[in-house]
């Protein structure tokens, strides 16, 4: 049976609201009694997740910013197509630029098997647009409506030695939760908003009204209070970084941040800074080990500042840092996507699970804890001030040059 290219996706404003940036969403709800489950590092996270998918009854809606051809991949296909064998509709949605060609691959690959898969965004080399920096980054998956994990787990392998020093390292510190109990609708609802967004911006589904909201599973017993955060639409353009700048604004005793790539900007630097003058102990657990150049270099830029304003820097350095969380105080905690950078809170879509519950920040502590204890090394402030004076001007032109890329890019993906 041959096939026909799908239509060019529109462009501009039209594209934009088909897309589902303009989409009226409510704004994120705190709800009490959803049971979550936290994992530290990939290996559990796709046990659990491939049992979910391997009980699946009615649906599998996946997204993910990277889904590599390799053994993590290949498990997760076979899950997907042994599912839709069962006659579950399974939906797989792949950023353009993170899934690289073999996105692409899978479509072809993964149809004849009633798997349909969609890519965000495709990405050409040869015809690069500023828009082309507006990426699908959130990593969700929602089996049955009735079970959702979000986080920064991308379904890929771990790296076994570091790309650049060739060293040995363990897996990436990555972190990710499991949903269960009514902030699962909203989780739904916003991966079947955006499956159906992107087929009328591509032409595919012309008929039918967006789909509705699900509704939210009963409150679990003793369950946590909890809320789904996105950054993309009109409505959400700023919901994460706004949830990290009110706990933090209010935090009477710490602040326990870790992100992979952290380069604020000064509302979240000063926010930071005026909370460690007022006692609070803050604590940043940063990347270690060189992944992108230019990012690991611009952030160093600004450690001076927060070094001198008493916060406390910690460079992961036992593997890959990919976490994307935050703990503050007693009760305050998220995990997702986002990283505190430009791209993650100008650009991308990203989604976080904001948690109100000591337990549960109790727990996610004590891991940011063991990983500052066991695999990295802190700065400090006399000791980063006697820097070379040519590691201090290669920090501050990498700083620049992300700083008029970001100016460049922002303008450019305002629709």
């Amino acid at each position: 049976m041959s096939r026909t290219a799908p239509p060019r996706p529109t462009s501009g404003l039209i594209a934009a609201v088909l897309e589902g940036k303009f989409e009226p969403l409510a704004r994120p709800r705190l709800r009490d009694g959803n049971r979550l489950r936290l994992f530290a590092s990939a290996g559990p996270y796709f046990e659990a997740l491939l049992e979910a998918v391997a009980g699946a009854r009615h649906s599998v809606n996946l997204e993910t910013y990277i889904f590599a051809d390799d053994r993590i991949g290949g498990r997760v296909i076979d899950a997907l197509v042994a599912a839709a064998a069962r006659g579950v509709q399974v939906r797989v949605l792949i950023d353009g630029y993170g899934g690289g060609d073999f996105a692409q691959r899978l479509v072809r690959r993964l149809a004849p098997q009633g798997v349909a898969v969609r890519i965000y965004r495709p990405a050409h080399w040869w015809r690069p647009r500023r828009h082309m920096f507006r990426r699908l980054h959130r990593k969700i998956a929602v089996i049955d409506d009735r079970i959702a994990f979000v986080g920064g787990i991308n379904v890929n392998d771990d790296p076994e030695r570091d790309e650049h020093d060739g060293d040995r390292i363990g897996p990436r510190l990555d972190i990710a939760v499991q949903c269960e109990g009514p902030i699962v609708a909203a989780v739904a609802h916003a991966v079947h908003r955006l499956w159906w967004s992107i087929g009328v911006a591509n032409l595919r589904e012309l008929s039918g009204p967006p789909p509705h909201r699900p509704r939210p599973s009963p409150p679990e017993p003793d369950g946590v209070r909890a809320a789904f955060l996105l950054r993309d639409s009109l409505r959400n353009r700023h919901t994460i970084e706004r949830s990290y700048l009110a706990a933090i604004r209010s935090a009477r005793h710490e602040i326990l941040l870790a992100n992979a790539y952290f380069l604020p900007g000064r509302r979240f630097r000063r926010a930071l800074v005026r909370a460690a003058h007022r006692g609070v102990r803050v604590r940043l657990l940063l990347q270690g080990r060189i992944e992108y150049l230019i990012q690991h270099y611009a952030q160093r830029a600004l450690y001076g500042q927060l070094l001198d304003a008493g916060i406390e820097i910690f460079e992961y350095r036992d593997s890959y840092l990919h976490a994307k969380v935050a703990v503050v105080d007693d009760d305050w905690a998220t995990v997702g996507s986002s990283n505190i950078d430009p791209l993650s809170l100008l650009l991308a879509r990203e989604a976080n699970v904001l948690v109100r519950d000591r337990a549960f920040s109790e727990a996610l502590r004590n891991l940011l804890e063991t990983a500052i204890q066991t695999g990295s090394h802190q700065l400090h402030a006399l000791l980063f001030s006697k820097r070379s004076w040519g590691e201090r001007v290669l920090d501050w032109i990498t700083y620049g040059i992300v700083r008029i890329a970001t100016i460049l890019l922002a303008r450019g993906n305002n629709y």
